[in-house]
């Protein structure tokens, strides 16, 4: 079902995204994912998204289980400065598409994963689940705040033999967690990804997505 390039006007100007509605059969409400991209797909032109990973995957797909959101920030900005654009988009797709707002799962890439972290800690009632695909974790952020997000299930994706982010940071992290109270029920160690998740309730897999 090929995505629909939208925007939504917030008070620090537009905020383009791309959006793919849940499937007609598919049980509702639905979830929703709302994905954040990297540092280089940052600009003015969406159809840079659909180039690869899973606005790619939700363009060429026939039909989906849940809602689908990617939003593009411009190239001078962060996920940080536009976190309350990001949550008043949240707030539009709830109030005016099928979504049940306990499945919210707030996914991202790089410079994403960077605004996941920022943005759940937060807000970590709005979110049912977490996943940061090869991306640092603020400095910024303390150890209160990763306490917040000990009971939203996350996985995490690195690449084992990324040059950016080495393997060694993300195993850091996840003794961060663990330390605040992260409980890590499942563990993958792989040559090339570690997948990780924290306080597993019931998730399921569809398609792509995983859902509380």
């Amino acid at each position: 079902m090929p995505v629909e390039q939208r925007s939504h006007d917030t008070s620090n100007g537009s905020l383009p995204y791309l959006f793919s509605p849940v499937s007609d059969n598919a049980k509702q409400p639905a979830p929703l994912v709302l994905f954040l991209h990297g540092g280089r797909d940052r600009g003015t032109d969406l159809n840079v998204l659909l180039k690869w990973g899973l606005p790619r995957f939700v363009d060429s797909s026939n039909s989906l289980p849940y809602v689908f959101a990617a939003p593009q920030i411009p190239e001078e900005q962060t996920w940080a400065d536009r976190a309350d654009d990001v949550l008043a988009l949240l707030d539009e797709l709830i109030a005016s598409q099928p979504v049940d707002p306990a499945r919210v799962i707030l996914a991202g890439f790089s410079l994403g994963s960077a605004g996941i972290w920022h943005i759940a800690a937060l807000h970590p009632d709005r979110f049912a689940g977490l996943v940061p695909v090869s991306g640092r974790v603020p400095k910024t952020l303390e150890e209160s705040e990763l306490a917040v997000l000990k009971d939203i299930p996350v996985q995490i994706f690195q690449g084992g033999q990324d040059k950016n982010l080495p393997i060694e940071d993300t195993e850091h992290f996840v003794d961060r967690l663990r330390k605040v109270g992260g409980k890590l029920i499942s563990q993958c160690c792989l040559t090339a990804i570690i997948l990780l998740q924290m306080r597993y309730t019931a998730i399921r897999s569809c398609n792509s997505g995983w859902f509380p």
